[in-house]
């Protein structure tokens, strides 16, 4: 026994063997819609097109969903102020794009000795990117590398 429903169809309970007679005598197919009800419901649709309609939503959700895209500013412990600004400038656009920003100070040689330097060039930058963004990862140190990740404001 199964409760069959579909366009033109009066909604009521059939026999499995019924309900597939009256689908077939419509050039239609009988999918199971719902199997936990009791009686689980049937619908008498054009299966292919029951489908495509499926893969059609999954499309659009999929689409629909943010992709979250990271872009990458390198500085150095003695970044001038023009090349400073300049990186700035890119990081506004990015954040306003909607992309977050990860901004890493990277040492070479001996330039390690200057961590301070390089933690001050991050926390400069992410003071000037307040309107814009505000830090998700603070600096930290990762081998020669000062990283920090800067998220737009909603």
């Amino acid at each position: 026994m199964v409760r069959v429903v579909g366009d033109g169809i009066e909604t009521a309970i059939y026999n499995t063997k019924e309900a597939l007679e009256l689908a077939y005598s419509r050039g239609l197919d009988l999918v199971e819609i719902s199997p936990t009800a009791n009686p689980p419901v049937c619908r008498v649709i054009e299966y292919q097109k029951f489908l495509y309609e499926q893969k059609k939503k999954q499309k659009e959700m999929k689409a629909k969903s943010t992709k979250i895209v990271i872009k990458e500013i390198r500085l150095s412990p003695q970044t001038d102020d023009h090349d400073f600004e300049f990186k700035l400038n890119h990081a506004m656009r990015f954040l306003k794009e909607g992309n977050k920003v990860k901004v890493d100070v990277f040492f070479k040689g001996r330039s390690i000795l200057y961590k301070e330097q390089g933690e001050a060039q991050l926390l400069k930058f992410a003071e000037a990117l307040l309107d814009y963004g505000k830090p998700e990862v603070m600096p930290r140190l990762e081998g020669k590398r000062m990283l920090m990740i800067i998220a737009p404001k909603k």
